[in-house]
């Protein structure tokens, strides 16, 4: 079938990112989040927009305008321009009815238009991007007539009457599928031409119905496939939401100012609620939240913390949980506590909203074993001639650097050459030889993907990076080498362990005998890659002493771990970019054992952007590695 390819979709970042910025403007709404599914709605109650899997396959000007389109009916029409309301009421006429896929699909289609037509009207800049989702649109639907039209005619009913809505010429007619439905065809012909003058939800439920009472006593079978998707949500729980009722939305009428502000020991009413307003001579200590549209400002803000007193009254709405009470009389209680039991995992955002729920679980290295020492000793062996090679490069650039006089100052030693003096109104002419010996000014961190796809990768992995840990070393450069994974058996919904092996720390790094930890990495779990390079990125931005700072990520492929597939790739793509934005250089060097497809190239493009070594065959690693290493060491000296 189908739609099981959707789990093997390669998501673009960059145009997920764009939709979602655009669903955002849209919609005016910062908490409305996008996501791809099998078909096109919007999800009132969290604020999703789904965009459809229809245009996955399809060239790539016409999938970014499909998806735009999808982004415009649902941020501009259906958040502003359905009743929701309408729709509950309709979804309990169609269980009542025998073809309750085919009511709802032709809600759909019709409402569609209906917001369209309000988009293009609001938004005149997006006629291009619908004309060719009609287009698209009415070729696919005139394929599925010719298929269904001679056997599964429930269908081919549906594709006829959606080719007859969209059609721009007044001589489309509807095709011969059986007897009984040719005799509807001027029924069904006058009840749609109302569908182009519908004006709310309600005219179109109230064109639905009508077609779906005659159908419901003709067609037989209900509709095969599903071509839009009307989602059975609980509509009716829109009417307890009010976010006026928990945020202020409207500006007080006047904007004067309080002349006097309160000081934290003005007098409690333990019986008064008072509000601040014009005629208010002195602010007071209570702060019972009120929904008011006339009102002075204080510095007292609604949304600001302050320390509690034993004489403050209790907020009359709070959001949280609650417990029963043991008492009987409220009338001389004045505040009770609350317990809330705070939900496992970091509820914060600061390491992306896809995160919230990761534990950081840090690992230290256990001692070396015998086997880890004569196997890290073969490695150094193997690299010893790359390390040996970058090493004298570095040094031989930094006595270059040492006595390479500076030139073009002015002052110092008078240069042999005059012309500047007769050709330029403010020569330099001037050189020092004094200059002291510049130092490596760089740090390091080296992310390695412990996750169990890495298993024919590790230990060529562990080679190219005993590359890095011994180059490094050998010239005074301060590192971290860390594996990370995260637990799928003890990761929930709630709660996702995150584990970050610190094989070599950055004070360790340095040290002559360190090196055979790194042996001790082994393929695990899962891989949450945006979490990990906020938590490497964290800690190089809390370092003060160098001025480059690089993290290298190494991994085999797309991050994978609980929840955490379809946004996966974009919450590291942002991690990378707020990693750079705060001066940290974020690389990543992608492990292949064969021939690296086009989807995979793309997708870590996508992540990473120009910054991505790709390595077809794990055996040249240290090779590809060396000339890295030495382009990053050279531009930090």
């Amino acid at each position: 079938m189908r739609f099981i390819q959707f789990n093997d979709k390669k998501v673009d970042s960059f145009l997920f990112m764009q939709l979602s910025d655009l669903a955002k403007t849209l919609s005016k709404e910062e908490l409305v989040e996008v996501e791809f599914g099998y078909k096109s709605y919007y999800d009132p109650l969290d604020l999703k927009i789904i965009l459809s899997h229809f245009w996955d396959n399809r060239q790539y000007a016409e999938k970014v305008h499909g998806l735009k389109s999808d982004v415009y009916l649902r941020s501009i029409g259906s958040k502003n321009h359905t009743d929701f309301r309408e729709i509950s009421s309709f979804l309990t006429f169609t269980k009542k009815t025998s073809i309750p896929s085919f009511a709802k699909q032709m809600f759909m289609i019709i409402e569609d238009l209906r917001l369209e037509e309000l988009c293009k009207k609001e938004r005149p800049g997006t006629k291009a991007i619908f004309s060719t989702r009609n287009n698209v649109y009415r070729k696919y639907f005139t394929d599925q007539l010719n298929v269904n039209i001679k056997s599964v005619h429930t269908d081919a009913l549906f594709n006829s009457i959606y080719l007859l809505l969209t059609s721009t010429s007044p001589l489309e007619d509807m095709p011969i599928i059986n007897d009984e439905l040719n005799l509807l065809n001027p029924f069904l012909r006058n009840e749609i031409s109302k569908a182009y003058e519908t004006k709310s939800t309600t005219d179109v439920v109230k064109i639905c119905k009508t077609i779906i009472e005659v159908l419901d006593e003709i067609l037989e079978k209900d509709m095969l496939n599903i071509y839009f998707h009307l989602p059975e949500l609980a509509y009716d729980d829109l009417d307890l939401i009010d976010m006026n009722d928990l945020k202020r939305k409207k500006k007080l009428r006047n904007d004067d100012r309080l002349d006097e502000v309160a000081k934290g020991d003005e007098d409690v009413h333990q019986d008064e609620l008072p509000t601040w307003h014009q005629e208010t001579s002195k602010p007071t200590k209570s702060f019972l939240q009120f929904d008011l549209e006339q009102g002075s400002q204080t510095n007292i803000v609604g949304e600001s913390a302050r320390e509690g007193d034993a004489g403050d009254q209790a907020l009359g709405m709070v959001q949280g949980s609650s417990k029963k009470s043991k008492h009987n009389d409220f009338s001389k209680i004045e505040a009770m506590e609350a317990q809330t039991e705070a939900p496992e995992g970091n509820t914060d955002s600061r390491y992306g909203k896809e995160n919230k729920f990761a534990v950081p679980v840090f690992l230290q290295s256990k001692v070396p074993s015998s086997i880890d020492y004569e196997t890290y000793l073969a490695n150094r062996a193997k690299i010893s001639p790359y390390q040996k090679k970058l090493k004298q490069i570095i040094l031989k650039t930094l006595e270059h650097k040492k006595i390479l006089p500076r030139t073009n100052l002015q002052y110092g030693r008078l240069s042999k050459r005059l012309i500047p003096l007769f050709i330029e109104d403010n020569p330099r002419m001037f050189y020092k030889k004094d200059e002291t010996s510049p130092e490596i000014d760089a740090v390091f961190s080296l992310l390695v993907d412990c996750s169990a796809s890495m298993f024919d990768k590790m230990d060529q992995t562990k080679l190219g990076i005993t590359l890095f840990h011994e180059a490094l070393k050998s010239v005074r450069v301060p590192h971290k080498i860390s594996g990370f994974w995260e637990d799928t058996n003890d990761a929930t919904e709630t709660k996702q362990p995150n584990y970050f092996y610190n094989t070599i720390g950055f004070e360790q790094s340095l040290l002559p005998q360190s090196g055979p930890e790194i042996m001790q990495l082994v393929p695990e779990e899962d891989n949450r890659d945006g979490y990990s390079i906020r938590m490497m990125t964290e800690e190089l931005v809390k370092r003060r002493t160098e001025k480059q700072k690089f993290l290298l990520v190494f991994s085999d492929g797309e991050p994978a771990a609980f929840g955490y597939e379809q946004n996966g790739i974009v919450d590291t793509h942002e991690a990378v970019i707020e990693a750079r934005k705060q001066g940290v250089e974020v690389l990543n060097v992608f492990l292949a054992n064969g021939e690296i497809d086009e989807g995979q190239k793309k997708t870590i493009q996508n992540i990473y952007g120009k910054y991505s070594i790709l390595v077809q065959d794990i055996d040249e690693l240290p090779e590809i590695l060396f000339p890295l290493l030495k382009k990053l060491l050279l531009k930090s000296i």
